[in-house]
């Protein structure tokens, strides 16, 4: 692997105690997509083929609607559910038009926001924590859910956020909340519910809720819970996770948006803009080799773009009509975007997984097209989780449980393909020589059999 241009403090953290000898980098996975935005370091364990019997170490029911990817520390598995007392519209699969009624559905009855702490090495429930109980105040769309947005942990505690109703809270490793913030539920223009995951750095937990009435960025203290600063924001709808971009220059916070893609400083105070996004954003932003790549491309739309973005940058860095690059944007395809996924940079490629299911490759570092539309499967109803890699090869889960294989590279190959039962949305976690993949009625540890 080509060294990246900036490096996660938790990966920097995890480096440091593996030097002591405690742990290693590969052992946790704190937050959504990982601290390597996909990419896991290699370790022979890790399994290129399963099924329902083959290479599962345990296979665990976990009730409700939730399409929180699970995160990992040591032996804890963190996710989070909605569990209804009632029957709700159930998602179809594939990229579609759900029309009125179901592009904007309410809760068919009253739901328990649950968070789940599974043991790592046997699947076991460990416990079990109720957030909340009652009617969600807003709505969502018929491929969402109330419990959506993924956990963050730093080791010590668990962070969630649950937009659906409006609250922050911080449990210990035991399942007891240390504290609960009440930070406001609100339907966005499209009323398709929420989606974007906390970040956390340092002391400081990021929540981001754009929505029809008064959008916002906001810092919370991590050991308390008080609000250290909020700032407004010019928005209606994102799903985008915010990203902490620490690159050579500053450490920045950056958001994805329908009017502007911005990054803020560590105090709340915009650094720079930039436009030309699409009318939703759910891919979140990522940094590797020194570059920030930010994607949209809600289908249909034109452009689509993809920006790779390096460091320093203040102001408006919108690209003028006919330009594909400036001082602060490194290069730009129109047409890359993607609707649900977030990308993948993996070695010196920067991979694109459409939700039709169809991958691309680009040089990471120019943008310069590697290899163009590759069909994965034509079977498939769509691709909603992010790709990751390790030991050489992409996989690619579809909406219908298969996970593909692809060797990474110039050259496209198809390697295989996995299947489990059960519709998945949820981006996988990969810890300690494990995969761990949530479909939307089971969580799956994945592992090579030891022979």
């Amino acid at each position: 692997m080509t060294r990246t241009g900036s490096m996660p403090w938790l990966v920097t953290i995890a480096l440091t105690l593996a030097a002591s000898g405690l742990l290693t980098a590969t052992d946790q996975w704190p937050q959504f997509r990982g601290p390597l935005a996909g990419v896991a370091a290699d370790d022979p364990a890790l399994p290129d083929a399963w099924s329902e019997t083959d290479n599962i170490v345990w296979k665990t029911a976990v009730p409700g609607l939730g399409w929180s990817s699970p995160i990992v520390w040591n032996d804890h598995i963190f996710l989070t559910a909605a569990i209804s007392s009632g029957e709700e519209v159930a998602p179809t699969r594939g990229l579609y038009d759900p029309g009125e009624e179901h592009g904007r559905t309410k809760a068919a009855a009253a739901q328990r926001w649950i968070v789940y702490d599974v043991d790592f090495k046997t699947g076991r429930i460990r416990w079990e924590r109720e957030l909340r109980n009652g009617l969600p105040p807003t709505m969502r769309h018929v491929k969402n859910s109330f419990a959506s947005e993924t956990p963050v942990t730093d080791g010590e505690r668990v962070y969630v956020y649950l937009g659906a109703i409006g609250l922050v809270a911080a449990l210990d490793l035991a399942g007891r909340p240390v504290w609960v913030r009440e930070i406001g539920a609100f339907d966005g223009r499209y009323q398709f519910g929420s989606a974007a995951s906390p970040a956390l750095f340092k002391d400081r937990l990021f929540v981001v809720n754009d929505n029809s009435r008064q959008s916002f960025i906001a810092a919370l203290d991590k050991r308390t819970g008080s609000e250290v600063w909020r700032t407004n924001r010019e928005e209606t709808d994102n799903w985008a996770t915010p990203y902490v971009w620490e690159n050579e220059v500053r450490t920045e916070i950056v958001t994805n948006g329908t009017g502007r893609v911005r990054s803020y400083d560590l105090d709340g105070k915009v650094l720079w803009e930039l436009k030309g996004m699409t009318t939703l954003d759910v891919p979140s932003p990522f940094a590797r080799h020194g570059l920030l790549y930010i994607s949209s491309g809600y289908p249909g739309a034109s452009p689509r773009p993809v920006f790779a973005v390096r460091p320093g940058a203040s102001g408006d860095i919108s690209l003028e009509p006919g330009e594909t690059s400036n001082r602060f944007i490194a290069w730009y395809q129109p047409l890359l975007g993607t609707y649900n996924t977030s990308a993948l940079v993996y070695g010196d490629y920067y991979y694109t997984l459409l939700d039709r299911g169809f991958l691309l490759c680009h040089d990471a570092r120019t943008g310069r097209q590697v290899y163009g539309r590759q069909r994965i499967s034509a079977e498939s109803s769509g691709f909603t989780a992010s790709p990751w890699a390790y030991n050489g090869k992409i996989f690619a889960s579809s909406e219908d449980g298969d996970t593909f294989v692809i060797q990474a590279g110039p050259e496209f190959r198809l390697l295989g393909r996995n299947s489990l039962s059960g519709m998945t949305l949820a981006t996988p976690a990969i810890a300690q020589g494990s995969v761990i993949i949530r479909t939307q009625s089971h969580l799956y540890r994945i592992a090579r059999a030891r022979k």
